[in-house]
């Protein structure tokens, strides 16, 4: 059984964005920098990227003085994010009979970018 990712949601920033858009309220770029620890730039990039392919929204709208942008999922992103979710279920479960007793002992990897 070959598992083929979505290599746009595969990055650990970018799946991060698409999970905190999972609630589907708009989060503000300030919001979605603070949830996801990026900085400015990467996170720029990075939403770029993922609205170049269709999963997310990007609105920018005058508040006064300001532009407030604001990032919504689509339902092109929250499919192909129930894809990868389901992958990875896969790996798990089918992962939970054979080898299941390699990982016991093992510590989770303390340095994981999302808690």
């Amino acid at each position: 059984m070959k598992l083929e990712f979505d290599q746009m949601i595969s990055a650990p920033c970018r799946l991060g964005i698409l999970a905190t858009l999972i609630p589907g309220q708009p989060v503000t770029f300030t919001e979605m920098r603070e949830a996801t620890s990026l900085s400015d730039g990467n996170l720029h990039v990075q939403t770029r990227k993922l609205a170049d392919v269709g999963y997310i929204d990007i609105s920018k709208t005058a508040r006064g003085r300001r532009t407030v942008t604001e990032f919504r999922i689509t339902d092109l992103g929250r499919e192909r994010l129930r894809l990868h979710v389901m992958k990875l279920q896969e790996i798990i479960d089918s992962g939970s009979s054979a080898g299941g007793s390699a990982a016991r002992g093992r510590r989770a990897d303390e340095s994981a970018v999302w808690a």
